[in-house]
């Protein structure tokens, strides 16, 4: 297989390798798919206002959440099922993750377990659970969490059904992820409450991410509980349809959070440039769900690592055009919202894919 020189050559080797069931579960949403085509519409629609004549000769795009230094401002965010793009799984994620050099979050529906990854793949990592049982369950497994050396623990907020996703319905095609939640029953995630973030403050010395956070008050609330990340997803539009666009959400969410905690988001960033106007507009780091899965699925371990490699690059080429040489000098007055040039898609970063290139 040739070295992958661009994301777009990536995006197209995973087409190639993907079943079709593989393939809509990986670009797929809920319901009519809006809110994955308004999140990547609104990426496309904040522009950049550049600076000139800034020494960029030298361009430091590194930085640190939760006291781990990332080399670029980048989570690879938990995916359900993600060995269904490769086999290694989770653990494949946390090599390549661990190699470059950012943080990886487990999520609890993927191979191999949580306990089983930090034997394999020791290191910084955080860990993303979905309760499908009671408290006493919950309990357990953050102790596991610990015993095994996670950097932080996860909860998402956004989940209290499993949504209904067309794409995966009508071939009648369920991940693991589906059947671990039981389809639409979800009774357990569906009963949290602030109640459980205070239990788990109050009980477990470990740093607490809540993701699926979309409005202020929220955020406001997170911080009154004593969360330690504030998470900004609409989880690429697989869940509730017909939200804002996740880096609309943002500009709220951090004024309200006001840099007592880090705040992470998601929800169509695919490209450098992408991450970089989340960075102007208050992210603390950004995650990159199906920009994982697709690196995954063109050769796993090897070619994510390479798709990290190129985002990298387009994140430094990005900073130095916009004439910025550091993460501290990405600031909002460097982004504005305008119309966007052409109706957006899950994968219309990659436009000459389309071309047929």
């Amino acid at each position: 297989m040739p070295e992958f020189l661009t994301l777009s050559e990536i995006v197209k080797k995973a087409r190639e390798k993907l079943d079709q069931g593989a393939w809509d579960y990986l670009r797929g949403g809920a319901d009519t798919e809006s809110a994955v085509r308004r999140n990547r519409e609104a990426v496309e629609s904040w522009v950049f206002k550049p600076r000139v004549l800034n020494d960029v000769s030298s361009v430091d795009a590194t930085t640190e959440f939760l006291g781990v230094p990332l080399r670029i401002p980048v989570v690879m965010p938990p995916i359900g099922s993600v060995q269904i793009f490769e086999e290694g799984g989770g653990a494949s994620v946390a090599r390549a993750a661990k190699e470059f050099g950012i943080l990886q979050i487990l999520s609890s529906v993927c191979w191999p377990d949580f306990e089983t990854l930090a034997k394999e793949v020791p290191g910084p990592r955080i860990y993303q659970l979905y309760l499908v049982s009671d408290e006493a369950w919950m309990d357990d497994i953050i102790e596991r969490c610990m015993e095994a050396g996670y950097t932080g623990f996860c909860l998402t907020a956004d989940t209290q059904t499993y949504s209904r996703r067309e794409r995966d319905i009508m071939k009648r095609w369920i991940p693991l992820s589906g059947r671990v939640t039981g389809g639409g029953d979800f009774s357990p995630q569906a009963k949290m409450t602030w109640d459980t973030v205070a239990h788990i403050k109050e009980k477990f010395d470990i740093p607490l991410v809540i993701k699926g956070v979309g409005v202020a008050e929220d955020a406001r609330l997170c911080v009154e509980a004593g969360v330690d990340v504030v998470y900004v997803s609409n989880h690429g539009g697989r869940q509730l349809d017909h939200t804002r666009g996740c880096i609309d959400a943002l500009p709220e969410v951090t004024e309200a959070v006001a840099g007592r905690v880090p705040v992470l988001v998601d929800g169509g960033f695919m490209r450098g440039a992408d991450v970089v106007k989340a960075m102007c507009l208050g992210a603390t780091a950004v995650g990159m769900g199906r920009f994982e899965a697709l690196a995954m699925a063109a050769g796993g371990e090897s070619a994510l690592l390479k798709a990290l490699e190129i985002l990298e690059h387009e994140i430094k080429t990005t900073m130095a055009l916009a004439g910025i040489d550091s993460i501290a000098g990405l600031t909002p007055d460097l982004v504005e919202r305008q119309y966007p040039l052409r109706p957006a898609h899950v994968l219309s970063a990659f436009p000459l894919i389309e071309e047929g290139y």
